[in-house]
């Protein structure tokens, strides 16, 4: 049944369960009321008295605040809202109550199974320092203790096997089946072929598979991790298996779905698909849409699947883990590696009774990150990390029997297939390494990054080099290798073309260019993926240099945009011909399997992400044989970050497909890792002369691009020869000494050739510093030596003021400068500039020019009395004003009035009273001369005018009041016709905030805040919920509609009809405050009965409704007369 119809419904407890059931609910209830209280803990304090919760007859125009105290029986409506409430909090109780129960229940079956499986798990329980997890080990280990007692007292008996063969009584035949059914004794579900309730299409036998292990899982309590590889669907065998607890199981949810922003689109689309009926809810958006997306549906538990960002689970934590979860699914589950990250303590505190993660790369750099995706999904097995590592640092003895141990812990929780395994449609993708030079260009840079930075280089700096300093020199190599117009100042210009110079001066780029007319010529369709966005743009240009059409991702691309692009990509019949991705960005959640050729433009330090990258085109649905081309710079440092990556899938090779393992390798490269990579190939640039490497001199014949194919599958099966034969103690004996070994040849440079010899130093040596990525080579990667400039130098132009018009600098200033400026061009030989425009005015600027060069040819020098002359006007005008100021003072103009000197100066930041005195004489007599004045002289005089009604609604709020010895009990207050029907406030409340404006002004900073705190510190409204609950806007909305009551009583009309307007604002006012109401609700259950009271314009039952106890004392029945004749004879 839906959980819809269910909630309807309240099943009353039995007798043997009030006692237990009661204790969860008062419990529940009580964490409710303190949630909802925890604002108004200062009021209930300060009076002493029990705040009552809230609940929706607050807003029940039929409600006064006498009812709410208790002193008449409710309405009909506020006790069906009422008991609607606790109905859902009674099912919420029992939600939370079951689940708890049921995840007892599977704590006892999975140390049951894990217990049974191998005794390499008691290691880890006991480690919990939980005393109820030491109650269900020590419960467990005593009933097998008994069942092997009986049994050896049963052999005594009988006499050997006589005794298996025995009659069971009753009663053990009974107590064994409870406790079957109890424990999972119940029959497995396994699936021989696509379930019925996946409608779109057929699954594969290896999904079959794996949806039968994740049911397993299921029914023995467990969680666990699905590692296929990428592209084998591991989004399909996670929505069957919802679709199994659906259909199957009789589990409808809810579910939380956590994924990156990128794949939420992917999600809901595979959820349409293949099983349409299960209710989708995606939580993403603005915080408006995310606030109706709340209300409308999460809240009142309207969806069986939520699918929601990383972000948004930090952002809406607040209203996530009030959910009892069922299932709580992770995609990318790499993403809370790092268990003291947000989103992973995050997700560990919700409330769920299993845990699925999905990744394609369980394990990214070492065990301890695989510890974190085992400790989030059993917490109370894998407790703790210290226990974890320590267990397997003993076993460093025997390795082969850490591999084995390692895989019995692991094997329960995780499965991870292959695609040359499983896949067997899909042709293994081909990995080509193709290795190319350096050009002349990027040599030069290369060299000169080295010579910067050549004590670190030689490591004859001893210690004193920082590790961020290095990796600011593998950064900036890595950069020279891709391309060197990545540096500021290489690419010739201005002007700046696009033109055969972005291809022939980085090889990689001609290798590219080659392969690219090759791909295009052969219908292939091809994936360019890099580490840097900038790559991408040398990328775009170049193909709106050879006409490619393109698509293009990266970190920055906006979410529908991302969307967009891949289904340009993918559409049938697209001309999209690559398309350009960054290797982070565009490596998750994309299916790319239209394009069969993946360019790795430059290779990323974790390995995993260039094997996501590689799986967007290799991947379920792929046709055609997939090649993957890396390019690699040959002799230079990427060559080393190859071989640092071929030994981290090694690893993984070890940890994941075979078994677990301690880490080999290091996470990060240390110092002299990173030492050893800008070392090598260092002493062969500084040799060079020029280009080295294929494809450097800016060409490729096709027999040398077969040639470098050939040989690039030559080195990449040397590669992965060499890291395929290391094993686990050849890793833990890899050190960077043997990275210096390749092909059975050492390059590790000896002491004498490291030395200064190879660069000469420069003379002195600098202070150690931090250094910054780009501003530490700003001054370094210049093109060319300085040389001696043989030409006069111009001398300095005469210096002078900017002229602004609110300065209000005398019009002859400009005059002396202009003549100033001429005289120095003309001293100078400088000719008049051609003013800026477009084409279609060059004549007429051509013109402008011309009148500008006969000035500079005529100009004469300033005299004496000309130079005195500018000084004194310089004088004259308000040089120390800025724009900020003139801004702010425009401002305080409007704000406190234009002769307000004291006000505006604390507007306007660093003037005084009498510097605002000053300019503003100037500015009232000149202020025609500024541009837009008009707009500046609005500005303020709007801002009087508001001025000026503020003071006159305070004399009128204070005419009110003065009229009435005690205001409080005394006064009266003329509601229109309109507002009498509609509104919910009590007259006694109206008059309260009356006497609040009067005390605290109209206008102001915090005023409605003000009057807030006043009201929960009055005793008067103690009790009355719905004006203590009242939030600042709602109080100012109702204050600005009492204000346009008084106005209209006792104003002359001046405020009601300005410029021949009627009173927009109180309307507008009125009606956003007779509005206000309509949307209060409790739970999600709007108010109906003063939905009637606003239809009909009366009370909706015989008990006096909030609007009409207004009408007392004679007052409002008078209005209402009055009105009522008006009425009359308009019909």
């Amino acid at each position: 049944m839906p959980r819809k119809s269910a909630a309807k419904k309240v099943e009353e407890p039995s007798s043997d369960d009030v006692s237990a059931q009661s204790d969860v609910e008062m419990q529940d209830q009580q964490d409710q009321q303190d949630d909802k209280m925890s604002g108004f803990k200062k009021f209930g304090s300060q009076y002493n008295v029990d705040t009552p919760d809230y609940t929706d007859s607050d807003t029940n125009p039929n409600t006064t605040a006498n009812s709410v105290a208790g002193d008449s029986a409710p309405a009909d409506g506020r006790r069906r809202r009422a008991e609607e409430m606790n109905m859902r909090k009674s099912m919420y109780g029992k939600k939370a109550e079951g689940l708890r129960a049921s995840k007892e229940d599977d704590t006892i079956r999975r140390f049951r199974y894990l217990l049974g499986l191998t005794d390499l798990f008691r290691h880890f329980i006991d480690t919990n320092p939980n005393p109820r997890i030491k109650e269900i080990l020590a419960e467990i280990d005593r009933q097998d203790a008994e069942e092997t007692k009986k049994s050896k007292a049963s052999k005594v008996r009988k006499g050997g096997a006589a005794a298996e063969r025995r009659r069971k009584t009753e009663q053990e035949e009974d107590a064994e089946l409870v406790r079957e059914e109890k424990h999972g004794g119940h029959n497995e579900t396994v699936f021989r072929e696509s379930p019925g309730f996946i409608k779109g299409g057929t699954m594969r036998d290896y999904q079959v598979a794996g949806l039968n292990w994740l049911i397993s899982l299921h029914e023995n309590g467990i969680s666990g991790i699905l590692a296929d590889e990428m592209g084998l669907g591991k989004t399909l065998q996670t929505i069957s298996f919802i679709g199994y607890l659906r259909y199957i199981a009789g589990i409808t949810g809810p579910h939380l779905v956590a994924v990156p922003k990128s794949t939420l689109d992917n999600w809901k689309r595979e959820f349409a698909k293949w099983c349409p009926e299960v209710n989708v809810l995606v939580l993403q958006g603005n915080k408006d849409d995310r606030a109706d997306l709340i209300k409308e549906r999460l809240v009142p538990d309207s969806f069986d699947v939520c699918i929601t960002s990383y972000e948004m689970i930090l952002r809406e934590k607040s209203h996530l883990k009030k959910f009892a979860w069922e299932y709580i699914i992770i995609d990318e589950a790499h993403r809370i590696k790092n268990e003291s990250s947000s989103l992973a303590q995050m997700v560990r505190a919700f409330n769920s009774r299993s845990r699925l993660l999905i990744t394609g790369t369980p394990l990214q750099n070492n065990l301890h990150e695989l510890w974190a995706l085992l400790n989030f999904l059993l917490p109370d097995v894998f407790g703790d990390s210290a226990a974890f590592d320590d267990w397997f640092s003993q076993q460093n003895a025997d390795s082969d029997a850490i591999v084995k141990q390692l895989h019995k812990v692991l094997r329960p929780f995780l499965l991870r297939r292959v695609k040359a395994d499983v896949e067997k449609s899909l042709l293994p993708k081909k990995e080509i390494n193709l290795y190319v030079g350096m050009s002349d260009m990027q040599v030069q840079w290369y060299k000169k990054i080295l010579e910067k930075d050549i004590d670190a280089v030689n490591g004859g700096a001893g210690n004193k080099e920082s590790k961020t300093r290095l990796l600011n020199i593998v950064m900036q190599l890595r950069k020279c290798c891709n391309h060197p117009y990545l540096f500021e100042g290489a690419e010739p210009g201005p002007p700046y073309t696009t033109d055969e110079h972005l291809v022939t001066n980085a090889a990689k780029m001609v290798m590219l260019d080659k392969l690219l007319k090759r791909m295009k010529a052969q219908g292939s369709r091809v994936l360019i993926f890099s580490q840097m966005s900038r790559v991408l743009d040398i990328m775009e240009d170049y193909s709106v240099m050879r006409g490619y059409q393109y698509c293009r991702i990266d970190g920055s691309t906006a979410h529908e945009d991302r969307i967009q692009a891949i289904d340009d990509y993918n559409k049938e019949g697209s001309e999209k011909f690559l398309f350009l991705l960054t290797t982070r960005a565009g490596g998750l959640g994309i299916n790319l399997t239209s394009a069969d050729i993946v360019v790795l433009f430059d290779s990323d330090w974790n390995p995993q992400a260039d094997l996501q990258a590689m799986d967007r085109a290799h991947r379920i649905g792929q046709t055609k044989q997939v090649y993957v081309f890396r390019f690699v710079t040959e002799m230079a440092i990427e060559e080393k970050v190859l071989e640092r990556a071929a030994q981290k899938l090694r690893l993984d090779q070890l940890v994941i497909q075979q078994g677990r393992t301690q880490q080999p390798a290091k996470n990060a490269a240390s110092k002299d890792e990173l030492l050893t990579m800008i070392q090598h190939g260092a002493e062969a640039v500084f040799k060079s002369k020029g280009p080295v490497g294929p494809a450097a001199d800016g060409e490729l014949a096709d027999d040398d691009f077969d040639a470098v194919m050939r040989r690039g599958e030559e080195m990449t099966e040397k590669l992965n020869k060499r890291y395929e034969t290391l094993g686990l103690d050849d890793l833990q004996k890899f050190t960077s000494d043997s990275t210096y070994e390749w092909n059975g040849e050492t390059f590790q440079p000896r002491k004498k050739e490291v030395g200064i010899s190879w660069i000469n130093p420069s003379k002195r040596e600098r202070k150690e510093q931090n250094y910054g990525i780009d501003s530490y080579y700003r001054k370094t990667l210049v093109t060319g030596g300085r040389t001696e400039n043989k030409q006069p130098r111009i001398p300095r132009a005469p210096k002078q003021i900017t002229i602004h018009d609110y300065q209000f600098f005398p019009e002859r200033l400009a005059e002396l400068q202009d003549k100033e400026t001429a005289w120095y061009r003309k001293e100078n030989n400088l000719k008049a500039p051609l003013p800026e425009g477009p084409d279609e005015d060059l004549e007429t600027r051509e013109a402008d020019q011309q009148l500008a060069q006969q000035e500079i040819d005529d100009a004469e020098p300033l005299t004496e009395e000309e130079k005195a002359e500018k000084e004194r006007l310089i004088e004259k005008g308000f040089p120390e004003w800025n724009k900020r100021d003139f801004q702010q003072f425009l401002n305080g103009s409007a704000k406190y009035g234009r002769t307000n000197y004291e006000g505006i100066s604390e507007e306007v930041d660093g003037k005084d009273a009498e510097e605002i005195e000053a300019y503003a004489k100037v500015f009232w007599k000149k202020y025609k001369t500024l541009d837009n004045w008009q707009k500046h002289l609005g500005v303020i005089e709007e801002g009087e005018l508001r001025v000026r009604q503020s003071e006159e609604k305070k004399r009128l709020i204070a005419k009110k009041i003065s009229m009435y010895r005690m205001p409080l009990q005394q006064m009266q207050i003329k509601y229109t016709v309109s507002t009498t029907n509609k509104k919910v406030y009590t007259e006694e409340e109206d008059k309260f905030l009356v006497v609040m404006l009067h005390k605290y002004g109209v206008e102001g900073d915090l005023i409605y805040e003000k009057i807030r705190d006043e009201i929960r510190e009055s005793p008067l409204f103690r009790f009355d919920w719905f004006f203590l609950s009242r939030t600042p806007q709602e109080i100012g909305r109702r204050c600005t509609t009492l204000i346009s009551a008084i106005v209209r009583e006792l104003g002359d009309g001046d405020l009601k009809n300005k410029n021949g307007k009627r009173g927009y604002e109180e309307e507008e006012t009125e009606e956003e405050e007779e509005e206000q109401p309509k949307k209060k609700t409790k739970n999600g259950v709007k108010n109906k009965q003063l939905d009637t009271v606003k239809a009909k314009g009366s009370p909706a039952s015989a008990t006096p409704s909030r609007a009409s106890s207004v009408a007392t004392n004679g007052s409002a029945t008078k209005g209402s007369a009055t009105k009522g004749k008006g009425k009359g004879k308009k019909k």
